[in-house]
Parts: structure tokens; C-alpha cells; sequence
């Protein structure tokens, strides 16, 4: 059998958009992902597909989801190269906050000092290597050589990183919640695989909507990484269940976004504590009164 792989460049939202309408279809495709790249900054998505690729049935699917047409480039793969292989070559691993993230294909011990964090590309959100999480890792950092939580929870999770990082560093329970039953199966997945299984409970909520987050508040350590308009949506929520005196480190948040969402929270007796910048993405630590 030949395969094919259907990329093209669009946004983010629209490249995850586009992998769960194809991941939605059994006769479309074998697998599906987005990821951003580095060199430009721009978001691709791709697909592995049975050769010849059914380009009108991509095509019709695009024009459903993302309401207008793209340029899918088709291109034939190798049937010689493991390209699943190929493609997590160009992951190096990343140290951020004491943390070592790294996937399955590295081979090098991680070093000494560190907290291994073993997260390969998904279908779900974060490999660890976006600045985001690198901010919110090092947030993370700085919150637990002042404070000690003991109630953990972890909005919009993704692959589980911060999850499996605050679990791995202090042996908290975290409940690690998405929008996406994907990323809630990934995480958990991540999270047995990083020997933490039994400390993370995923939960599939839409933002704080959820009876398990409800009954398990009030948390003195909040985190969410997701994007700045639903942060800022969020935030009287946030007020309800975070608990006098804790600490919540948020990021997705582009630079000019950033003073609307500390606004949002001030306003919600969240006061800023530290703002962290990488790039032009920017990582919020703040405080509950």
C-alpha cells in the first residue's frame, strides 16, 4: 500500500478544527494532526492517507468546517521511511523550570537535577515545546518556592504536561480537565507513561463547567493555558473556586493580549504577581486575595 500525506497552512484553531472533522471520518484518513512550525510560526495540519488522496473529499470537509476553500499540497511518502520516526527527530527535548521534556524517540538520560517529562506529539495540544507551556512550567517553578498547594487543578490540559509536571514534582492529586475528550484520553495515557497515573484524574469539561470541578473546590493552585478570550471569559468563575491566598498561573496569551486579561482578573480579586515573557507569548502568575 502507498500512502499520502495532505498538508496545509492555516490557524490554529482552524488546523485542530480541521484534524477533528478528519479523525470524525473513518474512510478519510489514518491519522491527523496539527502542529506549529517553528521556522515561520505558522500552524499546519496534516494527514496520512491511503494513495491516490481523495483531495475533493478534503476539499468538501474544509469548506464545512473552516467555511471556504484551501490549498491542500499532496505529497507521496516513502514507504521505506518511518516518518513517524522522521517527524519526532526534529523535537529536541526542553528544559524549562527544573523540567526536562522529552519524547519516546530520545535516547540520552535525562540530567541529573531535573524532572523528566515524557510527552510525544499527539493529536491533542502540547509537546511542551511552545513557549506557553515552557512560561507556565517556569511559573510553576516560581509558585511552589513560596507556596505549597494541596489542591491542584489544571484547565484546558492538553497532553497533560503541566499536569503530570506538578504531579511529578510535589505528588499532588491533579484534576486535569479539556473541552476535547482526546486530550483527556492523552493525558491520561501521558500520565501512565510518566508513572503518575494514579495522581491524575481527567475530566471532559467545557471551561468550568463541570460537577467534579464544583465538588473538588475550592484549589490553591490553579493553571490554564488555553487562549486569552476564553481566560478572560472564565475569570469571575476562577474567582469562585480558587481559594483565598492561591495561585493562578494562566498563558496562550499573546503580549497585546495581556493587559485585558490581568484587567479581567484585578477586576476578580486576582491581582497580578508576576508576568513572564517568552517570544511574544506571555505567562501570568496572580494571586487570590
Amino acid at each position: 500500500m502507498t500512502v499520502d500525506q495532505v498538508s496545509v497552512a492555516l490557524t490554529k484553531d482552524q488546523a485542530y478544527a480541521l484534524v477533528d472533522a478528519v479523525m470524525e471520518r473513518e474512510d478519510l484518513a489514518f491519522t491527523a494532526s496539527a502542529h506549529e512550525d517553528v521556522e515561520t510560526g505558522e500552524w499546519v495540519f496534516e494527514a496520512t492517507v491511503e494513495s491516490p488522496a481523495n483531495v475533493e473529499a478534503f476539499n468538501t470537509l474544509a469548506r464545512e468546517v473552516l467555511g471556504g476553500d484551501v490549498d491542500f499540497v499532496i505529497e507521496a511518502i516513502d514507504p521505506e521511511i518511518n516518518w513517524v520516526a522522521k517527524s519526532l527527530e526534529g523535537l529536541q527535548p526542553v528544559t524549562a523550570g527544573g523540567f526536562y521534556i522529552y519524547g519516546s524517540h530520545e535516547t540520552a538520560p535525562v540530567p541529573e537535577g531535573l524532572i523528566g517529562l515524557r510527552i510525544d506529539a499527539a493529536q491533542a495540544f502540547g509537546t511542551g515545546h511552545h513557549e506557553t507551556t515552557t512560561g507556565c512550567l517556569e511559573a510553576i517553578d516560581r509558585v511552589l518556592e513560596r507556596a505549597k498547594p494541596a489542591n491542584v487543578i489544571d484547565i484546558g490540559t492538553g497532553t497533560g504536561v503541566l499536569a503530570i509536571a506538578i504531579a511529578k514534582k510535589t505528588g499532588l492529586k491533579v484534576l486535569a480537565t479539556d473541552i476535547d475528550p482526546i486530550a483527556v484520553t492523552t493525558t491520561v495515557e501521558n500520565a501512565r507513561d510518566n508513572d503518575v497515573a494514579e495522581l491524575i484524574e481527567g475530566v471532559v469539561a467545557e471551561g468550568l463547567d463541570s460537577d467534579v470541578i464544583t465538588a473538588k473546590a475550592p484549589y490553591d493552585l490553579i493553571l490554564a493555558n488555553i487562549l486569552a478570550g476564553p481566560l478572560m471569559g472564565l475569570a469571575p468563575g476562577m474567582s469562585r473556586i480558587a481559594q483565598p491566598g492561591a495561585s493562578i498561573i494562566l498563558s496562550g496569551i499573546l503580549e497585546t493580549q495581556a493587559q485585558g486579561v490581568i484587567a479581567a482578573y484585578a477586576e476578580n480579586g486576582m491581582p497580578l504577581l508576576q508576568r513572564l515573557q517568552r517570544k511574544e507569548w506571555t505567562t501570568l502568575i496572580l494571586h487570590k486575595l
